[in-house]
């Protein structure tokens, strides 16, 4: 299927997520004798190398991520660490085994319609995007009864139920989608486990809609 999507509709991590890959990337730089540049606002300024790091031959940002880790998965980490995008591990910081931990999670949750499990993989407040594009952030108040079941439609579900990593996109800094954005994963800091920060129903529309104009009538 066509990976395009847009940034904006999709939403980035939150800002604690992009400052602590930064870190994370610093680590990997040994060399380095200057911490990064910070704007006036306080906020990190990553410079566009760090992004990039995957491009980086003598750089492997599965040895700097598992120094973060107790027990990695050395092996499964090695073989699935090539995505839509680039390397896991480069671009989003934590590893394929993390990814993994937390697409099963979601598989059981929405194949047993378990709010409560649901609830414990989701970074709060979550950002919704619905059907018309219009954003909220979400807290778990705002998903009690009804919130929940827009949010997580039956189309939605559907689509947890079978999470694929192979068939995630990583976009450095941000982390990793499916369906043109329609779910993102991000880890809350480096070599952690990602949790769903973004539910998008207006792309998981437009994948319906691309997916079915490619499919021969």
């Amino acid at each position: 299927m066509n990976t395009h999507f847009d940034m904006q509709s999709a939403g980035p991590a939150p800002a604690r997520i992009v400052a602590a890959l930064a870190g994370l990337a610093l680590l990997s730089a040994c060399s380095a004798e200057e911490g990064p540049p910070i704007d006036a606002t306080g906020a990190l300024d990553i410079p566009a190398e760090v992004g990039a790091v995957a491009a980086e031959p003598e750089r492997d940002c599965l040895l700097v991520v598992w120094e973060q880790q107790s027990a990695p998965n050395r092996d499964f980490d090695r073989a699935n660490d090539p995505a839509e995008g680039g390397l896991i591990s480069c671009a989003t910081g934590t590893t394929a085994s993390q990814y993994e931990a937390s697409l099963a999670a979601l598989r059981d949750a929405a194949t047993d319609n378990d709010r409560d499990r649901m609830l414990r993989e989701l970074d709060i407040p979550l950002l919704y995007i619905d059907a018309d594009g219009n954003r909220r952030d979400l807290r778990e108040t705002d998903l009690a009864d009804q919130g929940f079941d827009e949010v997580f439609s039956p189309e939605m579900l559907a689509l947890m139920r079978n999470l694929d990593l192979a068939d995630m996109t990583v976009v450095p800094d941000q982390g990793g989608f499916f369906e043109l954005g329609a779910i993102w994963l991000s880890p809350g800091q480096p070599g952690g486990r990602p949790r769903l920060v973004t539910v998008n129903r207006q792309a998981l529309a437009e994948a319906a809609a691309a997916e079915k104009a490619e499919t021969p009538s």
